[in-house]
């Protein structure tokens, strides 16, 4: 008993040295690989499997750099050659460097597989029609509106103070004007999730405009009938 526990133990760092080189090797060459399919794929992450006669490879790549390598054998047990966690065994590694030639040559198959995918596109594309003139009469009438409403906002100014809203119901349609001053602050179509035919911001889309506008001319009317029933000296408004 004595004897065997002064038997000498063998050392594996050499062997472990190898398989970290090996294993070194091939996450950058895998990760050229990574890289490629990034460009190909159009996005900083995603994964491909290649099919070899021995098994299958899948190569997940995120920001265009390797994030594993796994090989995947007819028989035994999966490898994941290249990973985030601890390198693989060297049996392992060996097994699967045995095919890795066969791995890249099926990633080489892939990407020849696109070649002349655009051989046969034209970049001749029809002529963009211009919005021009639609917009030109979409900002006409907005600004149209914008006058009325402006002139709604500073009657009520003048009566009910420095801001406020007023509202009426047209078409079974809530509309609201908010002023502040003697200017519209907003013109709301169909509560807060609705239309603004007038606000701070950009103008409505042209459908919505044409879809609202001939109801403007009622919200006018309920506002003036509003005013009346006031009996205050207040000045009607007209759309016309």
């Amino acid at each position: 008993m004595t004897d065997e526990l002064e038997d000498p133990v063998d050392g594996l760092g050499e062997i472990a040295q190898q398989r970290d080189e090996v294993a070194r090797r091939v996450r950058t060459h895998a990760g050229e690989i990574a890289r490629e399919l990034a460009l190909l794929q159009g996005g900083d992450y995603g994964q491909e499997t290649f099919e070899t006669d021995a098994g299958r490879w899948t190569l997940k790549y995120e920001a265009g750099d390797v994030q594993y390598l796994r090989f995947d054998p007819r028989s035994g047990a999966e490898t994941y050659v290249v990973s985030s966690k601890q390198p693989p065994e060297p049996a392992a590694l060996e097994s699967a460097m045995a095919d890795y030639g066969a791995f890249v040559a099926a990633y080489n198959e892939y990407v020849a597989s696109f070649e002349g995918m655009f051989a046969d596109v034209s970049t001749e594309f029809p002529p963009v029609s211009s919005t021009a003139e639609l917009v030109a009469e979409r900002d006409r009438i907005v600004d149209r509106i914008r006058e009325v409403a402006n002139a709604m906002a500073s009657e009520l100014y003048r009566y009910d103070g420095e801001y406020g809203t007023y509202a009426a119901t047209i078409s079974g349609t809530r509309w609201e004007l908010k002023w502040d001053g003697d200017v519209a602050s907003y013109l709301r179509v169909g509560g807060s999730d609705g239309t603004y035919l007038v606000s701070q911001y950009g103008p409505p889309a042209a459908d919505e405009v044409r879809r609202l506008v001939d109801d403007v001319d009622a919200f006018v009317d309920a506002f003036n009938d509003h005013v009346e029933e006031l009996e205050a000296d207040l000045s009607t408004v007209s759309f016309d």
